[in-house]
C-alpha cells in the first residue's frame, strides 16, 4: 500500500479574520501576486494542489502551484446568516445562539452548518484521499483543517475549540492503512 501524504495549509490572513468578523469570500490581506509561487520550491517534489472553491484559499494556493485544483469539499463552513457579521455583533443580537452553537456541535442556528456536519463532510474527503496515494497539498480554512484533526484524532466534535489554526500554518497528515498526524521539528 503506499502512502497519502497530505498537508495541509490554512490560507493567508484576510480582514475579516483581523476584525473578528465571521468569514466571507474575500481576498488574502497581503500581496499574494508578489507572492505567487513564492512557495513552490518547498518541497522535494512537487505536491498535487488543491483549494477551496473561495479566492482566499486560491490566492495562497497560488504561492505553491501555478494552476491549483479547485475542490468544493474544501470549502469554508457555512456560517448562514452570520457570514461577514462581527462576532461582537452577534454575541450581543443573538448570545443564546451563539451560546448554542458553541457548546452543541448538532446545532445551527445561523442557518447554515452544523459542526458535526462539517466533520461529516472532512471525514468523507479524508476518506476519499486514502485512494489517492502521493503527496497532496490542501489550502483550505481554520474550521477544515480542525475538522481534519478530529477525524485523524477520533476525537469527539466537542474538542472543535480546542483547535487554533494560525494562517499560513501547516499540518502533516499521512495514511498507511490509517491516518496519523506528523509532527516535524
Amino acid at each position: 500500500m503506499r502512502t497519502t501524504r497530505l498537508t495541509l495549509i490554512c490560507h493567508a490572513s484576510t480582514q475579516a479574520l483581523k476584525r473578528g468578523r465571521f468569514a466571507r469570500d474575500e481576498p488574502v490581506d497581503m500581496d499574494w501576486q508578489q507572492a505567487a509561487l513564492s512557495l513552490a520550491g518547498r518541497f522535494k517534489r512537487a505536491p498535487r494542489v488543491v483549494c477551496g472553491p473561495e479566492l482566499r484559499t486560491w490566492q495562497t494556493a497560488r504561492m505553491f502551484a501555478e494552476q491549483p485544483q479547485v475542490d468544493p469539499c474544501l470549502r469554508e463552513y457555512d456560517f448562514g446568516r452570520w457570514q461577514g457579521q462581527p462576532l461582537e455583533a452577534i454575541q450581543q443580537s443573538e448570545p443564546q445562539a451563539l451560546q448554542d452553537w458553541l457548546g452543541d456541535s448538532t446545532a445551527a442556528p445561523h442557518g447554515g452548518e452544523s459542526v458535526t456536519q462539517l466533520c461529516e463532510r472532512v471525514g468523507q474527503w479524508l476518506h476519499d484521499l486514502e485512494h489517492t496515494p502521493g503527496h497532496v497539498l490542501a489550502v483550505t480554512h481554520p474550521f477544515v483543517i480542525r475538522a481534519a484533526l478530529l477525524q485523524v484524532m477520533q476525537c469527539a466534535p466537542a474538542a472543535f475549540g480546542a483547535i487554533d489554526v494560525e494562517p499560513l500554518s501547516s499540518t502533516e497528515l499521512r495514511f498507511n492503512g490509517r491516518w496519523r498526524l506528523r509532527l516535524d521539528a
